[in-house]
């Protein structure tokens, strides 16, 4: 039966993978990162149901490492494609990862005896990791990656690994691989606020985004699932949240809603209730959206819980003594509230990844005017593109929550499916 490529292995990736595998399809997964997972990967709880994000998700990482039909390639990316629908050429480069992946067995030493700690992207920038590491303790596949650019030869990791696993020079490769069908499920990445001068972010230690706060909150993150304030690492009496921001903003942000940061923060703000009841929690938006299932009833839980919703975004956070101060009209209740918290959450909105124009590029796609990949319809045709053969899934589209991902992923895989049965009868 012929293949299908899958770019991206994110919730989506991973979704499109193992339905297909799962109906005999041989599957080429293809992650620019060390591990699968994504951002998913990255989260605490999972709105309404406030399940384990992990508890989800590494089930279906190792189904996919397990799966004898999915070939997985980490650190790795597409480069070309070429041929006609249904005969597609696709050129996979593997990056370097100074590591024989064969002799790794995921001990750790190697990561125990580096002396060099450096910022740690899966962290959000709040925890560090070492120039050779795992980007988390449930990383798939469960092998180390040597990072060149911070990396200061010592030896130690050399000496410490009795498998000789750890090389000093590599290249990386390049292969071809015949594909039926690409899934392009590219993901997305989050608004950097250091545009918003008036939110202090960088400037003020106590102002975090809402992904930092996520890996804060999450057990296995840098403070143990701890919250702290950064400044003298205290535990917070006051948070507040504020919304939209990169979202719904035609001053540098995205017209937009990004869909997730309203329940994403009350979310958060549940569990900090549970938690820390003695936290008073504050959150500030232009508009509640809540349209999934349960969501409504999620946000009426926020309210009987004590979390105090202001309708209004403030102009500006200043620092006042050992707390940050922010004014804001409440736009309900007609009245000026001065806020003294310690710690505020921007909620910043989804993006399109870094890469889109080049993905746009390499496959011969057209973007919407927002920097995502554009399906063929957004309404009957919001998995197929221009170019037949080529699907989209996830967030390589809009901005996403994870059900609606997994349910928009099935349908990418089945439309894959269809391409794979259409040409393996023809054969």
């Amino acid at each position: 039966m012929p293949d299908v490529v899958i770019i991206g292995a994110g919730v989506s990736g991973i979704q499109a993978a193992l339905d297909l595998a799962n109906h005999g399809v041989m599957v080429h997964l293809v992650e620019k990162e060390p591990s699968i997972g994504g951002h998913m990967a990255m989260l605490d709880k999972t709105f309404p149901t406030n399940d384990c994000s992990m508890c989800i998700l590494s089930p279906k990482m190792m189904d996919v490492q397990r799966h004898p039909l999915i070939h997985l390639y980490t650190c790795a990316r597409v480069n070309e494609i070429s041929g006609p629908p249904g005969h597609f050429r696709v050129t996979i480069e593997r990056l370097p990862r100074y590591i024989d992946e064969e002799r790794c067995n995921g001990c750790g030493d190697c990561v125990e005896i580096c002396p060099v700690e450096v910022y740690n992207r899966f962290d959000a920038g709040i925890g560090v990791r070492k120039a050779i590491y795992k980007p988390h303790s449930q990383a798939v596949p469960d092998i180390v990656v040597k990072d060149p650019d911070h990396c200061i030869e010592c030896g130690l990791c050399y000496d410490v690994c009795g498998l000789e696993a750890i090389r000093k020079e590599d290249s990386g490769e390049e292969l071809t691989v015949d594909a039926v069908s690409v899934i392009i499920a590219s993901g997305y990445e989050v608004f950097d606020p250091r545009s918003k001068e008036q939110f202090q972010y960088l400037r003020m230690p106590d102002v975090i985004t809402s992904l930092e706060f996520e890996r804060m909150m999450n057990a296995s993150g840098p403070t143990g699932g701890k919250i702290r304030r950064l400044s003298d690492g205290k535990t917070p009496r006051s948070i507040v949240f504020i919304q939209c921001v990169g979202s719904r903003d035609m001053q540098g942000g995205k017209p937009y809603c990004s869909g997730v940061c309203c329940m994403s923060a009350i979310k958060n703000a549940l569990l900090i209730r549970e938690k820390y009841p003695e936290t008073e929690v504050t959150l500030l938006y232009m508009d509640i959206r809540a349209h999934g299932k349960g969501y409504e009833e999620y946000y009426q839980r926020a309210i009987d819980a004590g979390i105090r919703f202001v309708r209004g975004i403030p102009g500006e956070i200043l620092e006042c003594r050992d707390t940050l101060s922010i004014r804001v009209e409440d736009t309900e209740k007609d009245e000026i509230l001065d806020l003294r918290p310690d710690l505020v959450v921007l909620s910043v909105g989804i993006w399109p990844p870094a890469e889109s124009e080049e993905t746009a590029r390499i496959f011969s796609l057209p973007l919407e005017s927002t920097g995502f990949l554009k399906p063929l319809h957004d309404k009957i045709e919001n998995v197929a593109t221009e170019r037949p053969g080529i699907y989209l899934a996830g967030t390589a589209t809009q901005p996403r929550d994870i059900p609606d991902c997994v349910a928009h992923a099935g349908a990418a895989a089945m439309r894959a499916f269809i391409d794979v049965t259409r040409e393996g009868s023809a054969e």
